[in-house]
């Protein structure tokens, strides 16, 4: 636990049927760059439906100690931003807490700046390595400084002018291509990102938005190569952030797993890049359907009805892994009631979350009387239909390990298992989903 704060345990039991409406908080992928660009674009951004989570306040504190001007007003954020190239040094290091995405990404944005800026974060942060993204950083010309291992405490300090590179990614990581990709804008001539696998896209739709000069296209062996025209103009947007769909999977697999459930949520990010879940669910057998399909903001955005479904086990396509890395710890849980064995590869990225997250996933099935067989980068899990046996009579809990999707997804596992699911801690919900106790209890959710 961070220095200071207690754990709150919470235990979650069998529900009755989870029905009605619910409004998801904004996705918080697209919160972190709505606040870093438009802290570094000229003029005023607006952002609608924010995420109010400790991540992104963690962003927008560091935005602010770079020069911009962050506010709330009504249901509106304000952002007044330095213009492209005129970061000020921060005063004192950027504590970016649990956020990894508001770390990683805000190291390529001020990397580059001929002063120096450290950052530092809670436990688990500094657990999580950063080399990914400070070797690009380095072929730009930026010295680094860090903990063993390129972990944190990190100090980055640019050089009189960052040099232009051709990087190609190394792994499906959306969070180094966009750290390449900010980096490039305080660097002259043209930064350009080689991405084999497709990645969750929201940087690069978010720069044009803003201005920036970025092409994307396919080359001959199918890797997306992106390109940007360094030290351009940015200018303030209004943004409509939408629902965060790895949020909206909690709700979706409660209401699929809890028998005679039927509940819609709404105004969901339909990003291609970010529906894997969706995807696998529907496989599986999952009732969920797309109402009210519409572009918002230059993103797809739709409601979901999901209804109580009787799940099959598959085999998840091992390509699928990037655009629902986040929803692997649900989806297992939705395994755990699915007849048959799900079996899910590609994992490997899951080790470097918020926890050892392969690893925690399977400890808490096995404590709840799920089977299932963990390797390094796989995970099989044998369903039980019903959720007959699932759950620990004892009470012993799931140790969360400060990832706050580990705690989620168990909770979500307790509305349907036999006995009652616990998990050690639920104070780190906070970072993504600060509402989620509240909006499971609306829905009909027995927490506590």
């Amino acid at each position: 636990m961070s220095a200071g704060v207690i754990a709150k345990p919470a235990l979650a039991r069998k529900s009755m049927a989870l029905r009605g409406t619910v409004r998801i908080p904004g996705d918080k992928s697209i919160s972190h760059r709505a606040l870093m660009l438009g802290g570094l674009a000229a003029g005023r951004t607006r952002i609608a439906g924010l995420l109010e989570g400790e991540d992104i306040f963690s962003t927008a504190r560091a935005m602010q100690a770079l020069g911009a001007t962050v506010r709330k007003e009504g249901d509106t954020w304000i952002v007044d931003g330095v213009g492209n190239g005129a970061l000020l040094a921060p005063e004192a290091p950027l504590d970016f807490g649990n956020a990894g995405t508001g770390c990683r990404l805000t190291m390529g944005l001020v990397g580059v700046y001929d002063f120096t800026t450290t950052f530092v974060g809670d436990a688990s942060l500094a657990r999580r390595p950063m080399g990914r993204v400070l070797d690009p950083l380095s072929q730009m010309g930026v010295q680094v400084t860090s903990a063993e291992g390129g972990r944190l405490p990190v100090a980055l300090s640019g050089p009189k002018t960052a040099n232009p590179v051709s990087y190609r990614v190394p792994m499906a990581s959306a969070q180094v291509k966009s750290a390449v990709l900010l980096a490039g804008l305080n660097t002259p001539g043209v930064t350009t990102v080689i991405e084999p696998v497709m990645t969750r896209d929201h940087t690069e739709r978010m720069l044009q938005a803003f201005g920036a000069n970025l092409t994307v296209e396919a080359g001959s062996e199918g890797e997306r190569i992106i390109r940007l025209e360094g030290q351009g103009r940015l200018t303030g947007q209004d943004i409509d952030v939408p629902g965060d769909p790895s949020s909206a999977a909690f709700p979706l697999v409660a209401a699929l797993i809890v028998p005679g459930s039927d509940i819609t949520i709404l105004n969901v990010l339909m990003n291609a890049t970010r529906t894997g879940l969706i995807v696998t669910l529907q496989e599986m057998g999952a009732r969920i359907d797309v109402l009210n399909a519409r572009i918002a903001g230059g993103e797809d955005v739709a409601d979901l009805r999901v209804r109580s479904s009787e799940l099959k086990g598959i085999t998840v396509p091992e390509g699928r892994a990037p655009s629902m890395i986040d929803e692997y710890p649900v989806l297992a849980v939705a395994a755990a009631f699915a007849e048959g064995q799900t079996v899910m590869r590609g994992l490997e990225e899951l080790r470097v979350k918020e926890s050892d997250r392969l690893s925690a996933i399977a400890a808490g099935l096995k404590l709840n009387g799920v089977d299932c067989e963990e390797a390094p980068a796989s995970l099989v899990v044998h369903g039980r239909p019903g959720g007959k046996g699932i759950g620990n009579a004892v009470g012993a809990a799931v140790a969360t390990h400060l990832d706050h999707r580990i705690a989620m997804s168990f909770l979500v596992m307790g509305l349907a298992s036999e006995h009652p699911v616990t998990v050690d801690d639920t104070t780190m919900i906070a970072t993504s989903f600060p509402e989620f106790v509240e909006v499971m209890a609306g829905l009909g959710a027995s927490i506590e």
